[in-house]
């Protein structure tokens, strides 16, 4: 079958990078490929009206692909194409082999999980049922497997046969955390399948629920209790997962990470849970990275269920941070490859890779500029404005925007939009972000990075 031929219109600068990229690319993705060099440095700079007045004739190909920068009507070209259809590409000429989907051959196959996530909801009883189903349905679709019901310890909630039913009415998944024995009779006859949790206290009740349960020692630092009852709940044939509690930093965390290590190898084949809130809730770190490494430690000594809370500020995005590290780390150790490269949702504060200009290519843009629109950069700390009469460099927006206004006359909607820029650029050059013009920066699963930017510039 012959291979499509495509066009790539470019910039002279760009251009030896981007033969050098279509080379491997076109083998990978099979396309057959030429190239079209304008008479113009950085072709991004161009609009759809100009290229169509400087674009050779074109002649067998089936497609053209133009800068993903360029402004301008599409449609402007179809005198000069002959119906040959015209895209843009990616912003980046590095983002081309995403764009064909031949971004990351390894990452085939990617996606696949197999730990439980928990989502605790605090305080359940207090909560009126309309918001408690508020919350379980969020925590649903941010990638909750089950919707755990956090009790209030000292009280009987005489109010969760309702709400399980009412969260099993909508097709969720419940457990209950309790350590009540009506509690937990009630909520399993109403359709829970988990409690959390038993030891010596309520071990012996468990036979009734007709549900599994999380054990937990009666002594965490030295697993004590945690053999009977598990031998109790083996009598009496209940399912069970075992927890030896994840203590947090400064009472004991290391030494619990060694507890959970010694109860699989006393019990090679149990099913077992960690609490990862005890360490993401009540540790002054941003979350994502707390939850990826506990992840790996569950993926790779087989603990299958995960336990999380989303209460304190630092832990909101807990639920989709798993959601995506359990993918993450069944891939790396399913695969046995580093968990690098492969997840860009989790990294939020920091770009996975920055890419830069540098100071040639921006000073050669700044002496061809022929308008007066401004091009924003931020790069190797430093912000530049650019325009026909400017190239201004600095790293204080406050002080460049006097400059700029100390010699244009900018009225209320140019002067709006460089503020926004500016300070969308000071911040990249802050967190070692990329940052385009007229293109959100990236967050990750924070942020919404397919959206656009209005340009008034």
């Amino acid at each position: 079958m012959t291979q499509p031929h495509i066009l790539f219109v470019t910039g002279k600068l760009a251009e030896p990078a981007l033969r050098r990229t279509l080379a491997e690319l076109s083998v990978r993705a099979g396309f057959e490929f030429s190239v079209a060099v304008l008479p113009i440095t950085v072709a991004s700079l161009a609009t759809t009206a100009w290229i169509a007045r400087h674009l050779p004739p074109i002649t067998k190909v089936d497609k053209v692909m133009l800068p993903g920068l360029c402004s301008g009507d599409l449609a402007e070209l179809a005198p000069i194409l002959a119906n040959v259809p015209v895209e843009r590409g990616p912003q980046d000429l590095r983002d081309l082999p995403q764009h064909f989907g031949k971004a990351n051959q390894d990452r085939e196959g990617y996606g696949g999980h197999d730990i439980t996530i928990l989502a605790e909801i605090n305080h359940a009883p207090r909560l009126p049922l309309a918001d408690l189903l508020t919350q379980a349905r969020k925590a649903k679709a941010d990638g909750a497997d089950v919707i755990d019901l956090g009790c209030d310890p000292g009280s009987v909630w005489s109010g969760v046969s309702e709400a399980v039913r009412a969260l099993r009415g909508e097709g969720l998944r419940v457990s209950l955390d309790t350590f009540d024995t009506h509690e937990a009779e009630q909520g399993a006859r109403a359709g829970g399948e988990l409690v959390l949790s038993v030891n010596h206290t309520n071990r012996h009740a468990a036979r009734d629920w007709g549900c599994a349960v999380v054990a937990v020692p009666d002594d965490p630092t030295t697993l004590g209790g945690l053999d009977e009852t598990l031998a109790q709940l083996e009598k009496d044939r209940v399912a069970h997962r075992i927890d030896p509690v994840l203590e947090p930093i400064g009472f004991g965390f290391a030494a619990s990470l060694g507890r959970y290590l010694e109860v699989r190898r006393r019990y090679p084949d149990a099913e077992m849970l960690m609490g990862v809130g005890n360490l993401t809730e009540l540790t002054d770190v941003d979350s994502a990275g707390v939850n990826v490494l506990l992840l790996g430690f569950c993926q790779e000594i087989g603990i299958r269920s995960v336990l999380t809370t989303e209460v304190i500020n630092w832990c909101r995005s807990s639920i989709r941070e798993l959601d995506l590290a359990r993918r993450l780390v069944h891939f790396a150790c399913q695969r046995h490859v580093l968990p690098k490269n492969l997840e860009p949702g989790l990294v939020m504060l920091r770009d996975p890779r920055l890419r830069t200009y540098g100071d040639e290519m921006l000073k050669d843009l700044a002496e061809r500029i022929t308008d007066r629109n401004f091009r924003l950069f931020a790069e190797a700390g430093l912000l530049h404005v650019i325009n026909d009469r400017m190239h201004l460099t600095g790293t204080d927006p406050f002080a460049l925007f006097q400059q700029v206004s100390a010699n244009i006359d900018i009225d209320s909607a140019h002067a709006f939009y460089l503020g926004h820029e500016l300070a969308k650029a000071e911040i990249a050059l802050k967190l070692s972000k990329n940052y385009v013009q007229d293109r959100p920066l990236m967050w990750g699963l924070l942020g919404d990075d397919a959206a656009d930017h209005h340009a008034a510039g």
